[in-house]
């Protein structure tokens, strides 16, 4: 059987040294299919496995197209790579780098959390190819600091995620800044429908390339089932990393409390261990992430959004201790290992409450998970299962309660523990009438940013992944406490700053404490709000004795004993 190499695909020659100095020759069946394609011109919708090379299927002709000649224009790159997450930005940027070293091509990466002034000055400077997350582009966008009118090539890598994140209204509005003319390259790791209705949105004409069934995991990945009971399975996890003497193990968590404390405990039972997700500063997740890759770190726990796109070299081991809700996350999950043709093993922890997650994801992949079982944390499936709570409610169950009346108090008190402990996700949770409108201060810098019900819901579920999270050096927005807005209108969001559903600004940039991103405090009312006021921040009117009616925010004060 003839073998393909990147000599035959039709890359120019400063790129075919740059591969071969990588040590690779033989392209992968998706390199081998999409970079002609690319070359040709034409769009794209390519759906591939995790760990398959998709990165370079794209980054490999896109730097081929640009030609050998740089861009004078300053801020004007020609090329955008959309990604959901700030560490899959950082790996495709470097990948840019690798392959480009011999062409005089610039890039840079842009995303959020971290100061936005460094990114500014760069964009200032001629620019080719420029790789960002949407929410932290859109600032640009908004500053003016960019511009997006050159774009010749758009890839949108990772797109299933970012449609799970909610993205789609931040790419609807990136589309409408770019040029009508242009090559758009759509790659995907599971191609579901929602990929297909965006696909038929934005590609004229694709050229399909599918290496693998959709919704498939890795072949070269081991896959293991232990059933456990739920408060054992800290144990259990201990002990197969101390026996199996296991090094670079990925582990993943429904919400990021859960991965802060899994973490912790691991820590203080002599394994190293970290978390990683989107509470965690930029800072101590590039440090995480580059101890585990060093291996002075044994373990990395980490929520899905963190970990999407996470690209460590021959990692050995990825454990499920819970597993994810939503079955495509398993696929995604696993996919951290048995890359780029290595073997890797996954093994999930699963209690009798996880059980239809389980049946889920056996449903998704078409295939029933081998299970075995360590003596000792055998599991009591006489138990009765309990109801899991989902972190933030990520999948749109918005809660929704917020709008009732006469629980007013309780409801504030609420928002406000929901704000101070998950400032970045939107809990659908409506501020109380009356009095718990007053109770609930601290809560609404936590609700600032979400709507009723399931809109709420999808809300959290975006920003998770802090992309959005506005960070030192970005311009904070105006807090609208004690503002009326009219009914019907939006006011435009400040310069640099992005609009929310019903108007709503994003909240002021949170502090950082160990590099732990603490939630914003709500400003207090000074008193304007009064019980049994209707609107934030407006005051009863009163009529003085005198029988002239002034505002009482207004009128002067009155001695107490007259």
């Amino acid at each position: 059987m003839f073998e393909i190499k990147f000599t035959d695909l039709g890359l120019s020659e400063p790129l075919l040294r740059a591969v071969a100095e990588t040590g690779y020759t033989t392209p992968t069946p998706i390199q081998a299919q999409a970079i002609p394609q690319v070359i040709k011109g034409g769009d794209l919708l390519a759906a591939a496995q995790t760990g398959t090379g998709k990165t370079a299927g794209f980054t490999l002709p896109l730097l081929h197209r640009l030609g050998p000649a740089p861009t004078h224009l300053k801020g004007r790159p020609r090329a955008l790579v959309l990604t959901p997450t700030r560490e899959l930005a950082a790996q495709v940027e470097e990948s840019v780098r690798t392959y480009g070293k011999y062409l005089p091509h610039k890039s840079m990466v842009m995303f959020g959390g971290v100061g936005i002034n460094p990114q500014i000055a760069a964009l200032r400077k001629p620019l080719d190819i420029l790789v960002a997350t949407p929410g932290r582009l859109l600032d640009h966008a908004g500053q003016k600091t960019v511009d997006l009118s050159g774009v010749e090539i758009l890839v949108l890598d990772e797109a299933d995620r970012m449609l799970d994140m909610g993205f789609i209204h931040d790419i609807k509005k990136v589309l409408a800044l770019l040029p009508a003319k242009r090559q758009n390259l759509l790659f995907s790791a599971t191609f579901s429908d929602e990929i297909k209705v965006l696909a038929d949105r934005l590609l004229n004409n694709p050229q399909l390339v599918e290496v693998a069934r959709r919704n498939t995991a890795n072949e070269l990945v081991e896959q293991k089932v232990h059933l456990v009971d739920r408060d054992k399975k800290t144990e259990l996890l201990t002990h197969l990393i101390s026996q199996g003497d296991w090094h670079q193990v990925l582990v993943f968590t429904r919400t990021k409390h859960g991965a802060n404390r899994l973490a912790e405990k691991l820590d203080k039972s002599g394994i190293t261990a970290a978390a990683i997700h989107g509470n965690k500063s930029q800072n101590a997740r590039t440090k995480a992430l580059a101890d585990f890759k060093a291996n002075t770190l044994q373990v990395l726990v980490a929520t899905d959004i963190a970990a999407r796109g996470l690209d460590i070299d021959q990692l050995p081991h990825v454990v499920n201790f819970e597993l994810p809700n939503v079955p495509e996350d398993y696929v995604h999950r696993i996919g951290r290992t048995g890359r780029a043709g290595n073997e890797g093993e996954a093994v999930s922890l699963v209690c009798v409450d996880e059980f239809k997650f389980l049946k889920d994801i056996e449903k998704l992949i078409k295939k029933d998970i081998p299970q075995f079982t360590v003596p000792g944390y055998e599991a009591d499936l006489t138990v009765t299962p309990e109801p899991i709570l989902m972190g933030g409610q990520r999948r749109g169950q918005g809660q929704g309660q917020g709008q009732r009346q006469g629980q007013g108090a309780r409801q504030g008190q609420g928002a406000a523990r929901q704000g101070q402990s998950q400032p970045r996700q939107g809990q659908g949770q409506g501020q109380g009438q009356g009095q718990g409108q007053r109770r609930g201060g601290d809560g609404q810098a936590g609700n600032a940013r979400s709507s009723a019900g399931a809109s709420g819901g999808q809300n959290g579920r975006r920003h998770e992944h802090a992309d959005g999270a506005r960070q030192p050096g970005a311009r904070p927005p105006k807090s609208n406490t004690g503002s009326q807005q009219p009914k019907g209108r939006h006011t435009a969001p400040a310069n640099g700053q992005r609009g929310e559903p019903n108007g709503n600004v994003m909240p002021p940039p949170p502090k950082e404490v160990n590099g732990n991103v603490m939630p914003p405090r709500g400003k207090p009312n000074n008193g304007n709000q009064r019980p049994g006021s209707s609107r934030p921040g407006e005051a009863r009117r009163s009529k003085p004795a005198g029988g002239r009616q002034t505002a009482a925010l207004f009128a002067p004060k009155r001695d107490s004993n007259r």
